[in-house]
């Protein structure tokens, strides 16, 4: 069995490396997946957490957490192919040329 404190140390790794990735990274593309990185690593704390305790709280948290992901890679692609097809660029600069 794998210790408790190994698990979420590979968690925090994960979540720091999408962070990183989220600040200094400029392709949008690539900023939507740490954001599932960071939401993947949140899950793994979760499930971690919640065999520790020995209840299945984190399993239904984890539920919930894969569907906002999901929705949010639904609104993210449709945001990404407008941003696309109006500029045929996806640099996070031209985010700002969408506003009304």
């Amino acid at each position: 069995m794998v210790p408790l404190s190994h698990v979420l140390g590979l968690s925090l790794i994960l979540f720091v490396l999408g962070i990183a990735g989220f600040l200094f990274r400029r392709n949008i593309i690539t900023i939507f997946m740490c954001i599932e990185l960071m939401l993947n690593a949140v899950n793994l704390a979760f499930v971690a957490f919640a065999r520790q305790q020995g209840q299945l709280d984190g399993q239904l948290y984890v539920f919930f957490v894969i569907v906002v992901a999901a929705a949010e890679a639904a609104v993210g692609l449709a945001i990404i192919i407008a941003l696309y097809r109006n500029h045929e660029s996806l640099g996070v600069d031209d985010l700002d040329s969408m506003k009304m």
